[in-house]
């Protein structure tokens, strides 16, 4: 069998020298610590997924570890839960005053990382890398049919 290289594994390490840098960052600005698993619920409330199912659903877990972890953010002031305005009857989660504030530190932490990466490997492959990133990849792939 012929030697391919998973993209799998250098993609989820990306995310975690990432993820850890920008941890280290907002340790050092004095935020609370933050869990991985909460940073990943942020991660969807700021790409707009705001119902805890569909948290779940992205990161596949029991919707009762994700009302753990986000409870355990609301007692941060980092979420709160508000009324889901399609449906008053279920609440979203929403950003709480210090999710606000911590928000910023993490955009300049992004930012800070961003050029240390350049600085690193060099801004073209940066560059390269986000436009390969932010591409349409389509729907993920079923293999009812071979993808061409």
């Amino acid at each position: 069998m012929e030697s391919v290289e998973h993209l799998i594994v250098p993609l989820w390490q990306a995310f975690v020298w990432a993820d850890e840098g920008l941890q280290n960052y907002l340790r050092k600005q004095g935020w609370p610590e933050v869990t991985r698993p909460q940073s990943m619920v942020m991660n969807n409330v700021v790409i707009g997924v705001r119902k805890p199912s569909d948290i779940a659903r992205n990161l596949g877990v029991s919707r009762q570890a994700i009302h753990i972890t986000i409870r355990q953010m609301i007692d941060l002031g980092i979420l709160e839960l508000v009324d889901d305005p399609e449906d008053r009857r279920s609440k979203v989660v929403a950003i709480g005053a210090t999710g606000a504030k911590m928000r910023e530190s993490a955009q300049q932490a992004m930012a800070l990382i961003a050029r240390a990466l350049e600085a690193r490997i060099g801004k073209a492959p940066v560059d390269q890398l986000k436009a390969a990133l932010a591409a349409d990849w389509g729907a993920p792939l079923t293999w009812d049919e071979p993808d061409r």
